[in-house]
């Protein structure tokens, strides 16, 4: 079995090391496919073994689209994981002790994902027990094409592994806040999508395939994007915070609920409005309007995202 990990960079020298240390033993190969660092990740990834690729970077599923392109024709499986997360070691074991003996029928592997925010893991708010497929095999998987919280689409039967990769991300909360600002224009652009149809919709989104995923696509699509703007993410909040006792992750997880739970889903909600306020008063089309407003072009470029 030949098991290629797929990891995205941009100045990850920080949690680079930390990653590819869990994949030792796992991956035969590893290909860094970076977006033109500053830093050390370079080194990093060659001094480890890896193989360290460069690209422009539009987001996160062209790009892992595009590292697919870069892989032997003799891989098997493929593992995608980001820089700042860290396969557990009950979930290395797993996919070296039962990878090779799944049915050829199979084409992907689910697997769990927990947070640790500011030190503390976060147990409640309906994010201790996700389950993300990060393991598909070769030419049978692709990303979703979106420029938000995109996840890998297979074609045929999946199956569940019990073990975890872990998102543990070292940086400050000021460069958080910066990442989750960026996320929010990216976000801004699926939900204008939905509303203006000015992208073809590329989605996991389903209500009965049992898909964890799928499932929660379907809601965001079908229920939450159609809710009032500003008041869906009060509503999403309290749902994490009080009916899933987010409350209960201490200080760490009040400030995770509240930014990335309310704050986040209220920013994406003003963006889309300033979006539409450009429209009007400038009477131009949505995609012009985004440009202008989030600095994103749909073409493919991005000036600061």
């Amino acid at each position: 079995m030949n098991l290629t990990a797929v990891i995205l960079t941009l100045n990850e020298s920080q949690h680079l090391p930390r990653c590819l240390a869990s994949l030792v033993g796992v991956a035969n190969r590893v290909i860094v496919a970076d977006s033109f660092s500053g830093d050390e990740t370079g080194r990093i990834a060659e001094t480890h073994g890896a193989q360290f690729v460069q690209h422009r970077f539009v987001n996160h599923a062209s790009q892992f689209n595009w590292a697919l392109t870069q892989l032997d024709e003799d891989t098997h499986w493929v593992l995608r994981i980001d820089a700042d997360e860290y396969l557990t070691l009950e979930l290395a074991a797993e996919i070296r002790e039962r990878l090779s003996s799944l049915g050829p029928e199979v084409d992907g592997v689910f697997c769990g994902r927990r947070m640790i925010f500011q030190g503390r893991l976060i147990r409640f708010g309906g994010l201790f027990h996700i389950r993300v497929l990060r393991l598909f095999r070769y030419g049978r998987g692709r990303c979703e094409n979106r420029w938000m919280d995109e996840h890998i689409k297979v074609a045929g039967p999946t199956t569940n592994f019990r073990g975890a990769l872990i998102d543990h991300n070292l940086n400050s909360l000021t460069w958080w806040t910066d990442k989750h600002n960026c996320y929010a224009s990216r976000e801004a652009v699926d939900l204008l999508n939905l509303k203006y149809g000015f992208l073809p919709v590329d989605s996991v989104a389903s209500f009965a395939n049992g898909s964890q995923a799928a499932f929660k696509r379907w809601i965001k699509e079908r229920l939450y994007a159609r809710l009032p703007a500003g008041f869906r993410a009060f509503m999403y909040f309290f749902y994490r915070y009080v009916i899933r006792l987010g409350f209960l992750d201490g200080r760490a997880g009040t400030a995770f609920h509240v930014l990335q739970g309310f704050g986040y889903r209220y920013l994406v909600d003003a963006k889309m409005a300033e979006v539409e306020r450009y429209m009007r008063e400038h009477r131009c089309d949505v995609e012009e309007a985004i440009a202008a407003v989030l600095d994103i072009w749909l073409e493919g470029q991005t000036a600061s995202s």
